[in-house]
């Protein structure tokens, strides 16, 4: 196994936007190698910071390089279940939550976790590898049609028909078993034209697998009304997101969230009885400077939006 090794996108920004107070209560509901929420424990001595990864790697890259705090409690789960995982601990409310969505550079980088198309490695791309379900039995098992939605939907890949098509037959001869195969399959599927190589198809159909995998978007929607009622009056949530489709979902729900009264306008009174239950702090998302981009090129398409419980 390789060293975990995760470089935390906007980390000033993440600490700052917190406002992180003296013996708060703190969760980093996708601690990895522990990068934002050593940060945070820097800034102020804070009570507690709970720690959530469904990766059992990452918490052990995590409780390495957090063994100089006290504070601290790692919990293996998802952070979809923040709610549960917080009253297990006996925990009403805190003061501030964070998620860093998606596949940490560490999964990118570790071939045989089978995430990226750059090396050949088993069809893999669990987060959680106590789970069974894995990018191999999606593969070979989703009906063609759903091959192409998941494609098209989570990938916004416009050739998802021909691709899932090309799997589809593929798989017929003998199981699609690694990441080079299924890249071979997917090249053959695509026109090439104007200079296009492929591989940017190759990449957004393996995104699309990765999180139809690991139920990453249904995990943030739902994971985002739980996190909402677990702060505190003045707690923060903040959610660093990489994909368009993960920062869609965040930017409206909390839009909806901060919403107030949603009766038609020529309502004379308002009978929806809907009050906005947080105040956006990010109108814009927070993105990463020039001088990140230079140390960290992962920290091109990282979007940080923050809100604040009313």
């Amino acid at each position: 196994m390789a060293e975990f090794v995760h470089i935390p996108v906007l980390k000033s920004e993440v600490v700052s936007l917190l406002c992180v107070k003296p013996n708060g209560i703190y969760v980093d509901g996708t601690i990895g190698g522990a990068g934002h929420a050593k940060a945070i424990l820097e800034s102020e001595k804070i009570k507690l910071l709970i720690g959530i990864d469904q990766d059992e790697e990452a918490l052990l890259a995590a409780k390495n390089n957090l063994k100089n705090f006290d504070n601290v409690k790692l919990i293996h789960g998802n952070f979809r279940d923040i709610d549960k995982i917080l009253d297990s601990e006996n925990i009403e409310n805190v003061d501030g939550i964070l998620v860093d969505i998606g596949v940490s550079s560490h999964q990118i980088d570790e071939a045989e976790r089978g995430f990226s198309f750059r090396t050949d490695a088993k069809l893999d791309m669990r987060m959680d590898r106590s789970k069974a379900f894995s990018a191999y039995e999606l593969v070979n098992t989703y009906a063609e049609e759903e091959l192409e939605r998941v494609i098209r939907d989570y990938g916004e890949e416009k050739f998802a028909k021909s691709i899932a098509r090309h799997i589809a037959k593929a798989r017929e001869d003998k199981p699609i078993t690694t990441t080079k195969e299924l890249e071979k399959i997917i090249l053959s599927s695509v026109p090439r034209y104007r200079g296009q190589d492929g591989k940017s198809n190759v990449q957004r159909t393996f995104q699309a697998i990765r999180i139809e995998v690991n139920g990453e978007l249904d995990a943030l929607s739902e994971f985002i009304d739980k996190a909402v009622n677990k702060l505190k009056s003045g707690g923060r949530l903040e959610i660093i997101s990489f994909h368009s489709l993960e920062d869609r979902i965040v930017k409206q729900k909390f839009k909806e969230l901060a919403t107030g009264c949603i009766c038609p306008p020529d309502f004379p009174i308002c009978v929806c009885g809907h009050k906005a239950t947080v105040k956006i702090i990010t109108k814009h998302p927070v993105e990463a400077t020039e001088a990140e981009l230079k140390i960290n090129s992962r920290s091109a398409s990282a979007k940080l939006r923050v809100i604040e419980k009313l």
